[in-house]
């Protein structure tokens, strides 16, 4: 507990001290994300290190408080992860590199993980009737697994607080759990790297002082690839707080950035756009169509996703297939809520009775005067 409690407080507190420092840098120097008309919604240019105020933080945290020869040989092979996802999101931010670039560096990340740290998904836990899988297999899902999150928190940052939020729930939620089961050097991570994001959100939380970048969007998308594929691989074999469906748990930890992410790259390949076309289709988009305030999104994308992973939690036993199932149809009956428009009429004003021809049972009549008035349906 120590260690744990001594990681929050080194993130933290280097993350808060940093990133003031940053700002004046990044303001000097002009180093600044500029507003588009494509997706980007804030209106002035505002500086967008700030991952790296929590790279430093949330990096030394774990260097001073893990014993690395103590049941964490793999965290080495997570520095070299942590550092080299670093470096293509500092040159992103600062240069700007293609995509191609981007997935292929986010490819040589995936693969340090998997076949140095051995960071493996094995065991489907009967997820579409598999249990065990192959090496090779266990290798690709693996790779696709951690390239898909650390792409969903990039995707999603796009409120301010937004992805740094979730970034936080998800963390708290898989450190809670190490925790409980014992699991110290992965409670430290997960609690290390949400002291740094408190911190960024001391700054970033709606009107934003500085942003993540993508030095912090696809920090915060590698470290909880890491998490949730150790919790898949690990849930159900502790004695203190087991769990029986593990992947559908972990998914719903981060089912706002992962099912956004596969609704948007769906809605892109249908109308013929490339996966990576920027728009304005994104969860939250869509929220401040509906008149939202940036904070009120993004409140409400925390307390939806501690909604679901919680009831996650309470409802493991149904199996994994139908909560992962439920999961996915509480999602799109949300976004059916929220992109629900209501018909729209147009007035047609008749004179005297109204004719034969019109069905006044399919239509709305409205008094007008000693006249009548049809209101049909416009759609």
């Amino acid at each position: 507990m120590q260690q744990i409690v001594l990681g929050i407080i080194i993130s933290f507190s280097i993350t808060l001290l940093v990133i003031p420092v940053i700002i004046v840098i990044a303001k000097a120097k002009k180093l600044y994300d500029v507003p588009d008309d494509k997706r980007k919604l804030h209106k002035e240019p505002i500086p967008s290190l700030g991952g790296l105020g929590m790279f430093v933080g949330f990096i030394l945290s774990i260097l001073l408080t893990l014993n690395f020869s103590n049941n964490a040989g793999e965290f080495q092979y997570y520095i070299a992860a942590f550092l080299l996802i670093f470096f293509l999101g500092i040159k992103d931010d600062i240069m700007i590199l293609s995509p191609t670039k981007k997935f292929i560096c986010q490819i040589l990340t995936a693969a340090i993980l998997v076949y140095k740290a051995h960071l493996n998904i094995t065991d489907m836990h009967g997820f579409l009737g598999i249990g065990h899988i192959g090496i090779v297999y266990s290798y690709l899902l693996s790779i696709f697994s951690i390239v898909v999150i650390i792409n969903s928190f990039n995707l999603i940052d796009g409120v301010d607080g937004l992805a740094g939020g979730l970034g936080l729930v998800s963390s708290l939620f898989f450190g809670t759990f190490f925790l409980i089961n014992h699991n110290i050097p992965y409670a430290v991570l997960g609690f290390g790297f949400a002291g740094s994001l408190v911190a960024f959100l001391v700054y970033n939380f709606y009107p934003a002082k500085i942003f993540m970048g993508d030095t912090g969007s696809l920090m915060i998308g590698l470290v909880n690839s890491i998490l949730v594929i150790k919790f898949i691989e690990t849930g159900n074999s502790y004695a203190s707080f087991p769990v029986t469906a593990a992947p559908a748990i972990g998914f719903g930890i981060l089912i706002l950035p992962l099912m956004d992410t596969l609704r948007v790259f769906g809605l892109r390949i249908l109308h013929r756009r490339s996966p990576f076309h920027p728009d304005r289709n994104h969860i939250h988009h869509l929220l401040l169509n509906k008149g939202l305030s940036h904070r009120t999104v993004s409140i409400s994308c925390f307390l939806a996703t501690l909604i679901i992973a919680t009831l996650g939690f309470v409802f493991q036993k149904i199996g994994t297939n139908l909560l992962i199932l439920g999961q996915i149809a509480v999602f799109f009956i949300f976004i059916y809520i929220i992109t629900y428009k209501k018909p729209r009429y147009k007035l047609r004003v008749i004179k005297g009775d109204v004719p034969s021809t019109i069905n006044e049972e399919d239509v709305k009549l409205v008094s007008f005067y000693n006249n009548k008035a049809a209101v049909v349906d416009e759609d």
